[in-house]
């Protein structure tokens, strides 16, 4: 397999702790997504993924998957263990609400293509730009906080004692949140949970600052 991937990117680092989790170490490829005219634009990553987009996983037979919850869905069904989603349908609902209010709600608000259109299009600065991204993690963690914090579900992850493609997604809306200033110390059972990933070395070793490229700090 081969990971098209970008440090920055939220959605290729929900995707590495996946593989990490999993003991699965694919090839990298770095797909610099803040350059003028960068890999993303060029020819021979459109074919791979017309979105011009990461993350992408190629396979090993040469089809190529998109989209972090497919990508992290498809990797739990083809690497069962450590599964990612609980048995319970009603479970698996709750964790994929979870993940879902991050990855389809809220991510998509503050990713490259929207800052550079409101930045382009509408001439909003970069103090505006930053507003606009520290407003949208605020909310999404003001919900994410009050779904957490008020559930008999919760337990040390988002769902029980097991980790799951909640938790990924809430690591990711952990790191997010320092992109744009955005402190998560006020939410406290969001807090918790993201220290308690992080601990694990999955995780660790998938944090977007451990990435090649990677400035040693936000």
């Amino acid at each position: 397999m081969k990971l098209y991937s970008f440090w920055r990117s939220l959605a290729t680092f929900r995707v590495r702790i996946a593989l990490n989790l999993k003991g699965l170490a694919p090839e990298m490829a770095s797909i610099h997504l803040q350059k003028e005219g960068g890999l993303n634009r060029k020819p021979e990553y459109r074919a791979i993924n017309p979105h011009m987009r990461v993350p992408a996983l190629a396979l090993d037979n040469g089809d190529v998957l998109i989209q972090s919850l497919a990508i992290i869905e498809y990797l739990d069904e083809t690497h069962p263990q450590p599964p990612l989603l609980p048995k319970e349908p009603k479970a698996r609902a709750r964790v994929r609400g979870l993940a879902q209010l991050i990855a389809c709600d809220t991510h998509p608000l503050i990713v490259p293509r929207v800052r550079e259109y409101l930045a382009h299009e509408y001439n909003v600065d970069e103090p505006g730009v930053l507003k606009w991204g520290h407003h949208w993690h605020k909310a999404a963690l003001t919900a994410l906080e009050t779904h957490l914090s008020g559930s008999r579900q919760t337990g040390r992850y988002c769902q029980g004692d097991q980790i799951t493609v909640a938790d990924i997604c809430l690591a990711g809306q952990a790191v997010g949140a320092a992109y744009f200033k955005c402190d998560i110390g006020p939410f406290a059972t969001v807090k918790r949970i993201v220290d308690t990933c992080m601990q694990n070395d999955a995780f660790a070793r998938a944090h977007p600052l451990k990435q090649p490229g990677a400035p040693h700090q936000i």
